[in-house]
């Protein structure tokens, strides 16, 4: 039963963008509907998710870091209000906790880390195929990447059945309900 959402996307989109806006809104339409939303403490999609879930009437978990000698990381936003905050001790652990805590991840637009995050959670799903987490792609880029991949990568039949490809904050509620 789907109850935890997590959330991963670009830290450094702006209020008012068509992304800030999309993960606002999903992350409202989640809470009205009874998710948790998790994200990753910080700025852009994640600061996004959480004042979504809040407007909402929901409730957020931050899963962050204190990163030691790192010079190109947003760090914990202390404007993201989340109601609880897990402090990992690098950004694997906190990576592997984002995944841990979600019953079922959505990824907006991104840099390195939302790719990074993504690969982990789509390994982890062909790993665990059947009894998987799903993943939700929002955004109609997607297509392009996963073709992308589909054509020059060794991909597996049930690799692509694990993700759903959305461009609505409705069609991700529809995706979730279905499960």
């Amino acid at each position: 039963m789907i109850k935890k959402v997590t959330f991963f996307g670009s830290s450094e989109v702006v209020t008012g963008s068509d992304v800030y806006d999309s993960a606002f809104r999903t992350a409202k339409l989640l809470a009205q509907e009874g998710y948790e939303v998790i994200n990753g403490g910080g700025p852009g999609v994640m600061k996004a998710s959480s004042e979504g879930a809040k407007a909402g009437g929901g409730k957020v978990m931050g899963i962050t870091f204190n990163p030691k000698d790192m010079t190109h990381f947003e760090g914990r936003d202390q404007t993201n209000p989340v109601d609880e905050e897990v402090v990992m001790a690098n950004y694997v652990e906190r990576t592997v906790r984002l995944l841990e805590e979600g019953d079922i991840y959505i990824f907006f637009n991104g840099g390195t880390g939302t790719v990074s995050e993504f690969g982990m959670a789509w390994g982890l799903a062909r790993l665990y195929f059947g009894h998987h987490k799903p993943l939700i792609l929002f955004g109609e880029f997607w297509h392009e990447i996963l073709e992308a991949f589909g054509r020059n990568m060794l991909i597996r039949p049930e690799e692509i059945r694990v993700y759903r490809i959305v461009t609505t904050p409705e069609e991700v509620l529809e995706e979730i309900k279905k499960l």
